[in-house]
């Protein structure tokens, strides 16, 4: 049978373990939110006020590009 010493060391040992894993994966979480809240890409879209006092969203503007017909696309091969 293991003597009362043993089991109290090993008891503790494991709590202590378990604590130190807990307290590291909660620091490494709390890392992860700082990172997600001050790594953010941000950008701000200027909104233009029209003459008649409404702001309105920046016009996008579109490139035109050369779609390819369906019979002019490579076969994949599969």
């Amino acid at each position: 049978m293991c003597s009362p010493n043993y089991l109290l060391n090993l008891v503790t040992i494991t709590l202590s373990m378990i604590i130190t894993i807990t307290l590291i994966l909660s620091f490494l979480v709390a890392l992860n939110f700082l990172l997600l809240i001050f790594s953010c890409n941000r950008h701000s879209k200027v909104k233009k006020l029209s003459e008649n006092g409404i702001l309105s969203k920046p016009k996008e503007l579109s490139v035109p590009t050369k779609e390819l017909a369906t019979a002019q696309l490579a076969p994949t091969g599969s």
